[in-house]
């Protein structure tokens, strides 16, 4: 029987969502309609199991799935010994410390001796004892942001993405605990040739968010400025150089990252740079 690894992905919201589009762009055809708990695909040896996100890592280490795409919070929230193979860069979060808005904060002293409703009981406990800070944490499993209103807690932990939802409920930022985002975690214990899948698997993420974070860029210089641009968009080994019909001008082509290209722009106008033009580029393998 040929090898099939099995990965654990959130059933629904914006951390499943990404996670899905993500493996689509890596080619793999499958099908997950509404309700639907369980989906192989048809052309990569890969099943999906649809789960509850603060499941995924218990799954994952259990051995019932191979490997499972989850946010870093939960990940450490569970504390379950799983490797952790590539950061996803998408679903980006944080973890903070907020309180009722018309009160006075100076620092994270302010919690000592005070009570806090928090969803993730351990990253706070950790960060709490890191600060030497002594308070009583309150674990409740949603409506965090209600606590102080109610009367349950002095602050709150939860999870903050724009800070509206904490706005809505008269609450501040006042503290940032932890940084999360999506990532990619495998079983400790997987054989070889589910390794050698989970390696295929790997490249092709790779590809795709190589090809995400670079463009590809093309412009018209007249050839005495060769050099300069050259030196500004020196590419993944070297550009293409063409040359054009009007005799004095080539055409370069090159792979950048965003940031060097905006960092770049200016540089390439003044040495004589036409025609500028960038390109997204779909997968980029090196």
């Amino acid at each position: 029987m040929n090898s099939i690894i099995r990965i654990a992905v959130q059933k629904s919201g914006r951390l499943s969502e990404d996670s899905l589009s993500l493996i689509k762009e890596c080619g793999i055809k499958f099908y997950n309609g509404t309700g639907k708990l369980k989906s192989t695909s048809t052309n990569f040896p890969i099943e999906f199991l649809f789960l509850r996100d603060d499941d995924i890592p218990g799954y994952v280490s259990d051995g019932v799935a191979d490997l499972g795409i989850v946010g870093e919070n939960e990940l450490v929230e569970k504390d379950k010994d799983v490797t952790v193979l590539k950061k996803l860069g998408f679903s980006k979060c944080r973890l903070s410390l907020a309180i009722p808005k018309g009160e006075h904060y100076e620092s994270v002293r302010y919690f000592d001796g005070k009570s806090i409703a928090t969803s993730y009981p351990k990253i706070l406990a950790d960060y709490l004892k890191s600060q030497n800070i002594s308070a009583e944490i309150h674990e409740i499993s949603g409506s965090v942001e209600i606590a102080p209103s109610i009367g349950l807690a002095q602050g709150i932990c939860d999870i903050v993405s724009s800070g509206s939802t904490l706005m809505m409920n008269g609450l501040k930022e006042v503290e940032e605990i932890f940084k999360s985002e999506a990532v990619l975690i495998g079983n400790k214990s997987l054989a070889e040739e589910k390794l050698a899948i989970v390696d295929k698997l790997l490249f092709r993420m790779n590809a795709v968010q190589k090809g995400k974070s670079n463009k590809y860029v093309l412009l018209n210089a007249p050839n005495a400025s060769l050099d300069k641009i050259i030196a500004l968009i020196p590419g993944m080994r070297s550009p293409t150089i063409l040359p054009l019909a009007e005799e004095g001008w080539s055409s370069v082509h090159s792979v950048l990252s965003e940031d060097q290209f905006w960092e770049n722009i200016e540089g390439l106008r003044a040495a004589g740079a036409e025609g500028i033009l960038v390109v997204p580029i779909e997968k980029m393998v090196i």
